[in-house]
């Protein structure tokens, strides 16, 4: 399957498009030899059915484009087993605030979290290096952080999309030979939102957490997607004005805006990890430096 370049492409020749079925494969067998070390458990079945689903209909998308509500409906179908299994939000917390939630909310606020995250990770799979740079920075992370808090089998399986993100980046940083195409962005999009919803339920780290150390991803996409929209634009179809595809644009290249976006991921997950422990004013410190910026 190639990428054929057009108009709102930022590449100018055609790319195989199908890593993201290497990342599946890393991730479902290293996967299954850590739940065999660390015991199958509902959740994780129901993970791992809703994870093919997500792929499934991603890789029809990639060999024969789908519209977008039936990719939309699977979506929701997925992040209707996941919560099914488990992971989903009980309250909203913030430092030293917590908000509890009906169940109707619990479940309304995850599903649309997990559909946004798959969409808004596609979204920002747009130059080379990029979503799998992010998800390698962005599950280690996870992965020290259930180290800190000694929940191994947390860090287990962060490790392993980490990992398998790693390894197909050897082959994506610019320039790229291959690209990871929806089943790999829409998987590590899934992936996050997940691993975010578990963290919060076992008490590894708050939801706000998470969303910090991916929010050059979300802020981006969320930021982008609300212009769109109030531009009365048809924001469902390809474009290229989010902002890493406009500083590319703007003669910064593939190289230097990943590498800019990997620092500034970095510092988020830096952050994540020291204001994880601190008392509740410092965490409103660091969250409203981070909004200002």
């Amino acid at each position: 399957m190639l990428d054929h370049p057009n108009p709102r492409s930022l590449h100018c020749e055609p790319i195989p498009r199908g890593g993201g079925l290497a990342i599946l494969a890393a991730i479902l067998i290293s996967g299954t030899i850590g739940a065999g070390i660390y015991g199958v458990s509902n959740d994780l079945v129901w993970l791992a059915v809703a994870a093919l689903l997500v792929a499934g209909i991603s890789f029809l998308d990639d060999w024969r484009t789908i519209d977008p509500g039936s990719r939309i409906s699977i979506h929701l179908a997925a992040a209707a087993l996941v919560t099914w299994g488990g992971f989903t939000l009980s309250n909203v917390s913030l430092p030293g605030v917590v908000w509890v939630l009906s169940a109707p909310v619990s479940i309304g606020l995850a599903l649309l979290f997990i559909v946004w995250m798959i969409n808004l990770y596609n979204f920002m799979d747009g130059i080379d290096g990029f979503a799998a740079g992010m998800a390698t920075v962005g599950f280690s992370c996870f992965a020290v952080l259930g180290w800190l808090t000694e929940d191994y089998r947390f860090m287990a399986f962060n490790l392993v999309v980490a990992a398998a993100s790693g390894g197909f980046l050897l082959f994506n940083f610019p320039p790229a030979r291959i690209f990871m195409g929806d089943v790999g962005s829409s998987l590590l999009g899934f992936l996050a939102a997940v691993f975010i919803l578990w963290a919060d339920r076992d008490d590894i780290f708050p939801l706000w957490i998470g969303i910090l150390v991916f929010s050059p991803f979300i802020a981006d996409a969320t930021i982008t997607l609300l212009r769109r929209i109030l531009k009365r634009e048809k924001f469902w179809q390809a474009h290229k004005t989010h902002y890493y595809q406009r500083l590319v644009q703007l003669g910064w290249g593939h190289r230097r805006t990943v590498l800019w976006e990997y620092g500034l991921m970095l510092l988020c997950v830096i952050s994540s990890i020291l204001v994880r422990p601190v008392d509740p004013t410092a965490q409103w410190f660091v969250l409203a430096g981070w909004l200002l910026l």
